[in-house]
């Protein structure tokens, strides 16, 4: 029975000898069921086709079969099992069912294997395929039961068909073979000519069996050698080490009787071979001086663009298409060629080689020119891509430019100006490689004229490097026009990274102001405990205030400076709306502070200076201690001062704000008054003498 027969049976796979072992050295015989009813009389050929391929050596050590029934229905299961006795019950051992999980526990236990083993010949299992591996080495198994074994059916199947093709083929090639030379040695001249014309040409071809041949016995042996991913050499199937001796016999026996048939080939084709080479040299060469050198005559530009090369190297490719068969005539002519002159006739040599020498000129000569077209297409591809990329990155520096300039913060100014410098660097490098491959595809086209055959290139060569020389220049004045308007947009972007930092300075100045507000309102309360440390006081003030009028007055510097800028760069500027009146407001403020501290301070001393005028014993001014009126004077001013230091700073705009916390302007108030007391006592003193020396 022949694989070809059954071959659509054979391709449903179901069943195969995957060249696995068991532990017995037995054979593993694999039988997928699937979810569709399977047919038993397919089966059943399907069977006595695999156990006619192994020995009857193979056959003795038993074989296990694998029922994978997981997609399949019990009953199937079941009559494949009873199947297996009336074909195979000698050579089975053991039968491992693969059961799905839980699927047959209760229709199972109508039907036992185990009980069965006896009249069945073999011992049945039930066992799930991750369990397998008990009763089979997982090197044994195929990756469907979880093993590492690799088996492809239709690998098989192919190798299998084309072993009993190349027997059938070359058993029948043999015949003709030995028919053909048997023939050619018997009888005399004429007879010996008959025979051979009429035997001449086998039915298959001899190189062709051979080759087929030798691949199957490399495929055989490259199989028997090759280990498995594991690192364990892979065991072959008896099939296959039965196939290596018949295929070398076959092979050799072939080789025999192919020697013998070449030979009378060879002496019958030795009158006509010389001649038919000479005239397909010559149709080489004509065609390669006449219509070959035509189609390169012709191509001469290098296109105006990257799809403009591309398509000359596309119609350059067919030029070389259509050399190259005449290229590979060349190869065979010079191997016959050779042939010859290592076996040929003494006077046959001359005319060969210089048929040999006159062919490797002409195509040598073809072949440089073809490839030197290449290579300058290449070259001017590479440069029209170059010029592409460079004109990208000038279209993109230029739609930079074009749109104005809008950041939030002087950061994103600087990030941008970065990288417009970066493109415009980027542009360089790109023109210095322009300018390299112009310069190196000038060169070459240059060179042209060295295999045109007399041809005047220079008008189409003008063309060339008028084209080169044009996109360089170009590119060039694109170049020089995008320098001069970075250099614009630098200038404007410097403006405007100054612009964003007086505006940032000039609110920083405010902020500064406003801390110099916070700080007079809050730590400068406290009026002296006399008239020197109040002077000291409103000089330390008047500082104070000097370095606010100095911060308001570099804000305001700033601020008209951003005025100036935003002019020059022809934008609103935002300090104009928003610093300039937190400036001013801030200004007022501390202003309106600063008079109150002062007037403070001014009343401080003149009640100091005056309370400590009573206070001091003068005998010499009696009648100034005496005055009454200056009692009142300091009383007055004592009061009003205690009155101010209740009264809120109010701010031009209605708001209101106290110096320091009310504990503090307790404190001063207290200091105040215990003064005034002691003014007072000393007023009591001075109209009634006599209290204090009765007191005394």
């Amino acid at each position: 029975m022949e694989a070809s027969v059954i071959l659509p049976i054979l391709k449903k796979k179901l069943a195969f000898l995957s060249g696995g072992k068991d532990r017995r050295s037995g054979l593993i015989l694999t039988i997928p069921l699937c979810l569709e009813q399977t047919n038993m009389d397919e089966l059943s050929v399907t069977l006595d086709y695999l156990l006619s391929i192994p020995s009857e050596k193979c056959k003795a050590r038993g074989f296990t079969v694998i029922v994978d029934g997981r997609k399949s229905q019990w009953n199937v299961v079941k009559t494949v099992v009873l199947m297996l006795q009336n074909v195979v019950p000698a050579e089975v051992s053991l039968v491992c069912v693969v059961k799905p999980d839980e699927f047959w526990d209760k229709k199972v236990t109508h039907f036992c294997f185990w009980k069965e083993k006896d009249r069945l010949g073999f011992e049945v299992i039930l066992v799930s395929a991750n369990k397998l591996t008990r009763y089979i080495e997982p090197c044994q198994l195929t990756e469907d039961f979880g093993g590492s074994l690799t088996y492809d059916h239709m690998d098989w199947l192919n190798k299998r068909l084309v072993f009993e093709k190349f027997t059938k083929e070359s058993t029948s090639l043999l015949d003709e073979l030995a028919l053909i030379n048997n023939g050619s040695d018997k009888g005399n001249e004429q007879e010996k000519e008959r025979s051979v014309d009429l035997n001449f040409l086998p039915s298959v071809d001899p190189e062709t069996v051979l080759q087929t041949g030798h691949e199957l016995l490399s495929e055989l042996q490259q199989r028997r050698f090759n280990g498995s991913d594991g690192g364990v050499s892979w065991s072959p199937m008896d099939d296959e080490l039965l196939a290596q001796p018949q295929v070398m016999k076959l092979l050799d026996s072939l080789r025999e009787q192919y020697t013998r048939y070449q030979e009378v080939c060879r002496q019958r084709s030795k009158r006509t071979q010389l001649e038919e080479i000479q005239q397909k040299v010559m149709q080489v060469v004509n065609w390669l001086e006449g219509p070959g050198s035509e189609q390169l005559r012709a191509q001469w530009g290098i296109g105006d663009s990257i799809r403009a090369s591309q398509a000359l190297q596309q119609k350059h490719e067919e030029i070389e298409s259509q050399h190259s068969e005449w290229f590979a005539v060349y190869v065979e002519l010079n191997q016959q060629i050779a042939a010859l002159l290592n076996a040929g006739d003494e006077e046959d040599l001359v005319e060969l080689k210089s048929l040999q020498q006159q062919l490797s000129d002409v195509c040598y000569r073809q072949a440089s020119q073809l490839e030197f077209r290449q290579n300058l297409l290449q070259a001017a591809l590479e440069f029209h891509g170059v010029a592409q990329d460079l004109s990208q990155q000038l279209d993109g520096l230029l739609g930079m430019l074009c749109v104005d300039v809008a950041p939030a913060d002087g950061a994103s100014i600087q990030q941008t100006l970065k990288l417009l410098e970066e493109k415009l660097k980027s542009v360089d490098v790109g023109l210095q490689g322009l300018r390299e491959k112009g310069q190196g595809l000038l060169d070459q086209i240059s060179n042209q004229a060295s295999w045109a055959y007399g041809k005047d290139v220079t008008i189409e060569n003008k063309e060339n490097v008028d084209h080169i020389q044009g996109v360089m220049e170009d590119m060039q004045l694109r170049k020089q026009r995008c320098e001069d308007m970075v250099d614009v947009r630098r200038l404007k972007m410097l403006q405007m990274v100054q612009l964003f930092k007086c505006e940032e300075d000039a609110s920083q100045a405010v902020e500064w102001l406003s801390e110099l507000l916070d700080a007079l309102l809050k730590t400068h309360i406290r009026l002296g405990d006399d008239a020197q440390e109040t002077k000291v006081l409103l000089e330390k003030h008047r500082k104070f205030v000097d370095v606010a009028q100095s911060t308001y007055d570099y804000g305001r510097q700033l601020l008209q400076a951003t005025v100036v800028l935003c002019q020059s760069l022809r934008c609103t500027s935002r300090s104009s709306g928003d610093t300039l009146p937190r400036l001013n407001r801030v200004w007022k403020q501390f202003t309106v502070a600063s008079e109150e501290r002062v007037h403070r301070l001014e009343m401080a001393i003149a009640f100091h200076s005056n309370a400590e005028k009573i206070l001091q014993d003068c005998p010499e001014e009696p009648e100034a201690i005496n005055d009454e009126e200056q009692f009142e004077e300091i009383e007055a001013v004592g009061k009003s001062l205690l009155d101010r230091l209740t009264v809120p700073v109010v701010y031009p705009d209605g708001t209101e704000q106290y110096f320091g916390s009310p504990s503090d302007m307790a404190s001063t108030a207290e200091h105040i008054r215990d003064r005034m007391k002691l003014v007072s006592l000393k007023r009591q003193q001075l109209r009634h003498p006599e209290m204090v020396t009765a007191e005394s």
